[in-house]
């Protein structure tokens, strides 16, 4: 596990996120063996992380996959190993729709890829996850007056790379939690520097009224 998540880690640094999705096998269309979920779903705010009175939502834009390259998306395990599916030879499709961007791959084509299906099938695995790097988005920063609460929501305009998607062994699988942490504890430092600004300069004009009024 340690070198997979120095992998993860990695990519992670080079800007690539991570978030889970669920996954269910849809049917048997003759030897297809065809697996689909959606990756994500749109402008549908989901908790991605907290601490220390802090939550940082996220939501994902409609227009988010519009210029996204998707050439060669890959279908994998755990985001490592041997490809199952991948777009170019068109066993594998990621296509945006009024709910999320839809994913579907055929797994009938290889030994191991009728065995995930198998599994997939089973319940054994009912969660994927899939990496991307971001081209743009915004950030809002609401403040509960009464409990000090501080609530980041994240929108995702637009999605530069969608790189992988990839059944995981378990939900809360590595790739997704370190990516979260990664950028749900950045995004929270920058709202508590920008609290602790907004205090200095409250207390800075304090100062100055009351010089003004001696």
């Amino acid at each position: 596990m340690k070198d997979y998540n120095e992998l993860i880690e990695k990519r992670i640094a080079d800007g690539r996120e991570y978030r889970n999705m669920e996954l269910r096998a849809s049917g048997n269309a003759g030897d297809e063996m065809i697996v689909e979920g959606y990756a994500t779903t749109f402008n549908e705010p989901y908790l991605l992380w907290q601490e220390d009175g802090y939550r940082v939502f996220e939501q994902v834009d409609r227009d988010a996959f519009t210029g996204c390259d998707m050439s060669d998306v890959i279908m994998q395990y755990n985001h490592e190993g041997r490809v199952f599916a991948r777009m170019s030879n068109g066993t594998l499709s990621c296509t945006p729709d009024d709910h999320g961007l839809l994913t579907r791959a055929a797994l009938g084509g290889t030994e191991i890829g009728r065995q995930l299906y198998d599994e997939i099938k089973g319940g054994y695995t009912d969660q994927m996850s899939f990496g991307f790097t971001v081209a743009e988005d915004t950030r809002e920063i609401n403040e509960n007056a009464e409990t000090k609460e501080v609530e980041i929501l994240r929108t995702i305009k637009r999605i530069k790379k969608l790189y992988d998607v990839s059944a995981v062994s378990i939900p809360a699988n590595p790739a997704t939690s370190i990516a979260a942490r990664t950028y749900g504890e950045g995004a929270i430092a920058e709202a508590k520097a920008e609290r602790q600004r907004a205090e200095e300069e409250r207390i800075t004009k304090q100062k100055l009224i009351a010089l003004i009024n001696l």
